[in-house]
């Protein structure tokens, strides 16, 4: 945890939180914090700073706050993805979050698993804690927006065209002959597929909107791994 993360609900006074639970035992038993120190604290979707350990009782820790930086430039990407096995769902999530996205699309695909659907993972709440994992970790506050689109076609057909509006589109897929672009410098937005990629029925549909398929090598990597090498490729 590089960023200890604060709620509104952890606010005792204008400038002060007390913590237990998670964030409290990580405090104690990783910082080893005592009275007197600081540590890198933020407010989900707001700033970032220091707080200063004012107390510290064997159930709770209470800090006096001075944030006064603004959180890491976000990552100019729109992300759309295919829904992953619920497993590999979590740490695709965190990995992201951790990188700087902060707009996901979970789609369906002809090779995405009805069951998928209907796992407890996708729920608001088991989300949001995978997403506030990879903000600790990057120290960043700002809160992905993940939004669920379990029909393709309508999606596609119906509401992507304004999403891409003005950014170049790409779709990974395996076996394309354009290269993966490097550095770009303007909002992209990046599509992917399940493992063994889009059909191509998909690919056709993407592509008669505008999307690029391109390759990042010949090798087909598992969701987890193309989702941080193609973003740290892009930018």
């Amino acid at each position: 945890m590089n960023l200890i993360l604060l709620s509104e609900d952890d606010f005792i006074g204008a400038n002060c939180v007390q913590l237990q639970g998670r964030r409290f035992k990580h405090i104690v038993e990783v910082h080893k914090a005592s009275v007197g120190d600081l540590l890198s604290v933020g407010l989900i979707d707001g700033p970032i700073g220091k707080g200063t350990v004012t107390s510290l009782t064997p159930d709770a820790i209470t800090m006096e706050l001075h944030l006064d930086q603004q959180p890491p430039a976000q990552l100019p990407v729109t992300l759309i993805l295919a829904l992953p096995r619920p497993k590999v769902l979590k740490r695709v999530l965190i990995a992201a979050s951790s990188m700087g996205v902060k707009k996901i699309f979970l789609i369906n695909s002809f090779r995405v698993e009805k069951s998928f659907w209907k796992s407890p993972l996708l729920s608001v709440e088991r989300m949001h804690e995978y997403l506030l994992l990879g903000l600790e970790q990057a120290r960043d506050t700002v809160v992905p927006e993940v939004l669920l689109r379990p029909l393709f076609r309508p999606f596609v057909e119906d509401e992507l065209p304004a999403i891409m509006e003005g950014s170049p589109a790409f779709v990974a897929h395996p076996g394309a002959e354009e290269p993966c672009p490097r550095d770009m410098k303007r909002h992209v937005i990046l599509a992917i597929g399940p493992e063994g990629g889009f059909i191509s029925y998909e690919i056709e549909k993407l592509a008669s909107i505008g999307f690029i398929p391109v390759s990042l090598n010949e090798r087909p990597l598992r969701v987890e791994t193309i989702v941080p090498a193609l973003l740290a490729r892009i930018f």
